[in-house]
């Protein structure tokens, strides 16, 4: 049994959870796993299973909003390091970005034993210097496990190397309903990844006319932009009704504990042609099975949870859905950790594709914004991804659930 291990991620919270696996495979034979991550990461750093505890520094070569390289800001890591006094470290990156700035620092706070993946030439700087095909295209969660397996560390018998939670995980029931939704995830990290909001809405009123519920999500910065979407569905025919519809919230709608009845995020839903006051039922009562299938959904509607959720509970809102539908990979990895199929307006695919899951993705892999990196459009008009018809995300979703309800 090793003592403790110091395990650097120190990219954002989608990055995180594709480490999952190979952190398992360190806790497995260590009596504790201290994992660095900066503030991007954090939430989703302590989701994973394995972790004991969980450090934070924001990396100036790394973090979104780099911060100034100063002695101040190196030193506050070299604290942290010793405060831990890991018995080794294993520096765990993408394809694209270098351990040996981070190798230098942890060197330099005296950790005795160092591992990482690396195409330069390391010197002093690894102990352990693992060479991989880069060219290979190698899923990451199964690169980063490769590292592991060359510093000593295997997954235990029984783990099939997916990604994976903690659980339990929230109750998220009065936030959604029953089980079966389909989630929409609108926001992205990169404006050239966007999908334009009539789409999306065009999406909302296309599911909920086949008789999906759909779920809307996205942190406290995109309420705007969830809010759009949920209501933008009236424009494509779709009457007001009531955030939570009859049925599926088991006695009629339902306020949220907390909530106000004006606030956006309850008056915003769209209740298939009927008055809020029914709930989603027509004269006859509920309508009924959808596709001629029992167990259909009576009372169409759409949430917006736009800034409601935690991170946990965005995990368990996800777990709860038949389908994803992401712009982003962040969120993508986190259904993939969850199980739920995933559809991707975006391109990654072979290392940072959703990762064990059902998917489809439906980017243009070869778009300046994949073979760029470019977080704007570095063309105007350039097709990533809004050349996207919505009836293809719709036919996408209606397959993956398909797949699911087969599988399942």
């Amino acid at each position: 049994m090793t003592g403790t291990v110091l395990v650097a991620r120190l990219d954002k919270a989608g990055d995180v959870l594709l480490a999952g696996p190979a952190i398992r495979a360190v806790a497995a034979s260590a009596r504790e796993v201290v994992l660095l991550t900066g503030p991007y990461g954090r939430a989703a750093a302590e989701l994973l299973p394995g972790v004991s505890r969980v450090v934070e520094w924001r990396t100036p070569w790394i973090d979104p909003v780099a911060p100034p390289v100063t002695g101040t800001h190196v030193l506050r890591l070299l604290r942290v390091v010793r405060d831990v006094a890991p018995d080794q470290a294993l520096i765990l990156t993408s394809h694209h970005r270098s351990p040996l700035p981070l190798a230098l620092l942890l060197r330099l706070a005296d950790t005795p034993r160092i591992a990482a993946i690396s195409t330069d030439h390391p010197g002093s700087l690894l102990d352990v210097w693992h060479v991989v095909d880069e060219e290979a295209d190698t899923p990451e969660p199964e690169r980063m496990l490769g590292l592991a397996a060359a510093t000593g560390f295997e997954l235990p018998a029984g783990d099939a190397g997916g990604l994976a939670v903690r659980h339990p995980l929230p109750d998220v029931g009065h936030l959604t309903g029953a089980p079966g939704y389909v989630v929409l995830h609108p926001g992205v990290s990169a404006p050239a990844r966007a999908w334009p909001e009539e789409n999306w809405a065009r999406v909302v009123h296309d599911l909920v006319r086949s008789g999906r519920r759909v779920v809307v999500t996205g942190d406290r910065d995109e309420r705007g932009l969830t809010a759009r979407i949920a209501s933008g569905a009236g424009q494509h025919g779709l009457s007001p009704g009531p955030l939570f519809a009859g049925d599926w919230m088991s006695e009629g709608p339902t306020r949220l504990r907390g909530w106000e009845v004006d606030e956006p995020a309850f008056t915003a839903g769209w209740v298939d042609g009927e008055s809020a006051a029914t709930g989603g039922r027509g004269p006859n009562g509920p309508p009924g099975p959808r596709d001629g299938r029992p167990g259909g959904h009576p009372g169409r509607s759409v949430v917006d949870l736009g800034g409601r959720t935690t991170y946990p509970e965005f995990a368990a809102v996800l777990e709860g859905a038949c389908a994803v539908v992401v712009a982003d990979e962040g969120p993508a990895h986190l259904a993939a950790a969850v199980g739920t199929p995933v559809v991707g307006l975006f391109a990654s695919a072979g290392r940072r594709a959703p990762y064990g899951v059902p998917a489809v993705l439906l980017g243009d892999r070869w778009t300046p914004r994949e073979t760029t990196g470019a977080a704007a459009r570095p063309v105007v008009g350039h097709p990533c991804p809004a050349s996207v018809p919505s009836a293809r995300v719709v036919e996408a979703v209606e397959h993956l659930t398909f797949v699911k309800e087969v599988v399942t």
